[in-house]
């Protein structure tokens, strides 16, 4: 139980980054400097996986 804590602390902290960089990304694509705009689209893809990951875990800890 407390190594699925830590690993969901961990996927958050992960998780929160991911959206600060895509927030970074967002703003840079605003301005005009974001040469490769796919990289949006990854990031949002991997904050997805993320989140997927929390909630499979979570379903395991309820059912």
């Amino acid at each position: 139980m407390a190594e699925k804590i830590k690993s969901i602390d961990k996927i958050k902290s992960e998780l929160f980054n991911l959206r600060k960089s895509l927030m970074n990304l967002k703003f840079q694509k605003s301005t005009g400097q974001l040469e490769k705009t796919s990289e949006i689209k990854k990031m949002r893809i991997q904050i997805a996986r993320l989140k997927t990951k929390i909630s499979k875990i979570y379903g395991e800890n309820n059912a």
